[in-house]
């Protein structure tokens, strides 16, 4: 590979792009959904103004993939896999724009090695794809019209600026109709202007306060459903940040340690070393200033709310702050390159770094799909976990998550479920929801008999289904059948178990159960959802 110069710079990250555009089509196409997937793939089937847990863009964006590219894989995930080649070349402008062309390669290159950039953004159907793309979209438009640029401000004219504004509101607005996070760029972009003397100005100027009502016109959609539906959405998501009593310093570390693991460690300490690094030159430099107050904010947030808030494994949240820190990063691998006494240690980390992600990668991949990695594979890896008899006799391997259950599908065809209009679809657990309902592709209505149904309570009106039968279908939860199901039909019969194979080989047993006739529990069930909607109120709330 020739020098990176700023003269080709850009020819390699076009190249770049489109090398791992092609290779994530093909991993979008074989790979099955994984659970958060599945859930979310009613609502792209039942479009809306807004969702439970999600603004909407993304269910909007692969419900109209589905219609073009049909109802596949490639299908659901193809506006993740576009989004993202269009967030690297944004990546690229970015930081070309704060420091140069050759960092701007650099940037791309290492977002596209890090772990949870490169695969659950960059393919998976979740609304992280559209956010960063619109993130750095608005991004770039802020760094135009502030004028920070790596050759100092400039002067812009008075109408130019009302129309960057302007683009600035629309693009503003796509970013929240994608997830909520967006706040944290309004709020970093203002704080930046703040402290900023020379940047003080634009406080006194309309075209921020322009951009704000855009934005809030695009969010519109979002505060309609939820004044309509008691606002769960805010109350669902301000709930997660809520305390679970006390202090608990482990969940701070865990979240701490599987941020490192999610971006990779030798990306993650890097990274930490800019953003200090962003912090010190914050008075000295508009770049490194911009950078700062825009990466900061989630970082910090989604990182110290886990003192008091079990946030469990979402270690992808802070990730729009790591995203505005590979500009530096690529600005500091660009110098080290042109340094001879640092020049030989960081060609092998870029090489490392290149090999294990693309080794690593294609050997998860082609044991997701085929299965072959069973000596000392992830299977083993979760039984160091927990080595009591009770957890060795549910051993499974993760992965078995990431294939699409089709035999789920081949049972409903083999007993005549499918095609039978007065039998409906129910599981114990909304993630086993998804899943279910993904290898049906939609065929038929789905209930969640759980306390926490999430999105699907909306998507399906369980007071239709009343007086059918329905095949529930359960994962290690036998007593949740016993007092969330069992209530709610005359009768219910264990059947065979449904084997999940790959490859031929026996990984996972579901339970299924034959459930005869769908009514209103005698006693009430207020602690479920369900019961709240069968009883004429909404599913959350009063």
């Amino acid at each position: 590979m020739k020098k990176i110069t700023q003269g080709n710079a850009a020819s390699y990250t076009v190249f770049l792009i489109i090398t791992t555009f092609v290779i994530r089509l093909f991993i979008a196409a074989y790979t099955g959904l994984g659970i958060g997937e599945a859930y979310y793939f009613r609502g792209a089937l039942h479009l809306d103004l807004s969702y439970f847990d999600q603004p909407p863009l993304f269910f909007w964006l692969s419900g109209l993939s589905l219609k073009v590219l049909g109802l596949t894989n490639l299908g659901i995930r193809f506006p993740a896999v576009l989004l993202f080649a269009g967030t690297s070349w944004l990546l690229f402008l970015v930081t070309k724009k704060l420091f140069n062309a050759a960092a701007g390669f650099w940037a791309v290159l290492v977002m596209n090695l890090c772990a949870v950039f490169t695969i659950p953004i960059a393919v998976w159907f979740q609304p992280d794809a559209p956010l960063m793309f619109f993130w750095l979209l608005s991004t770039y438009f802020f760094v135009e019209v502030l004028s920070i640029s790596n050759q100092g401000r400039t002067k812009l004219q008075s109408g130019k600026a009302y129309s960057l504004w302007i683009i600035i509101g629309i693009c503003m607005g796509l970013a929240i109709l994608s997830k909520y996070h967006t706040i944290f760029l309004f709020l970093g972009v203002l704080i930046f202007v703040s402290v900023n003397k020379n940047q003080r100005h634009w406080l006194r100027h309309p075209g921020p306060y322009i951009a704000m009502i855009i934005a809030l016109i695009f969010a519109w959609p979002i505060l309609w459903w939820n004044a309509h539906n008691n606002w769960v959405s805010f109350v669902f998501q301000g709930s997660r940040a809520g305390s679970s009593g006390g202090l608990h310093p482990i969940w701070l570390l865990r979240s701490i340690g599987g941020q490192c693991l999610w971006l990779l460690p030798w990306f993650w300490f890097p990274l930490i070393r800019e953003l200090i690094r962003s912090f010190k030159l914050r008075n000295q430099s508009q770049s490194y200033s911009f950078l700062f107050w825009t990466a900061i904010l989630p970082l910090v947030f989604f990182t110290i709310v886990t003192l008091w808030s079990d946030l469990q494994y979402h270690f992808h949240w802070q990730a729009p702050g790591y995203m505005m820190l590979f500009i530096p990063l690529g600005f500091a691998i660009d110098k080290h390159l042109s340094d001879p006494s640092r020049m030989r240690g960081t060609r092998r980390w870029l090489i490392f770094s290149t090999c294990f992600t693309v080794i690593t990668i294609g050997v998860l991949c082609l044991h997701e799909v085929t299965g072959f990695w069973q000596w000392y594979g992830p299977k083993y890896f979760v039984g160091l976990a927990d080595k009591t008899p009770e957890a060795k006799a549910k051993e499974v391997d993760p992965t078995i998550q990431g294939i699409d259950y089709d035999d789920i599908l081949y049972r409903f065809q083999k007993e005549g479920w499918l095609n039978n209009p007065k039998i409906f679809a129910g599981t114990t657990r909304w993630w086993l929801n998804g899943k279910v309902d993904w290898a049906l592709k939609g065929k038929k209505d789905i209930v969640c008999f759980n306390d926490d149904p999430r999105n699907i309570a909306f998507l399906i009106d369980p007071n239709k289904l009343l007086g059918e039968d329905a095949i529930v279908i359960d994962q290690a939860s036998p007593g949740n059948v016993t007092n969330d199901v069992k209530p709610f039909f005359d009768s219910v019969k264990q059947l065979d178990d449904i084997a999940i194979m790959r490859s031929g080989r026996d990984e996972l047993h579901l339970h299924v159960y034959y459930c005869t006739h769908f009514h209103v529990p005698a006693k009430p069930m207020e602690n479920l959802p369900l019961y709240h909607q069968l009883t004429g109120r909404p599913p959350f709330g009063k």
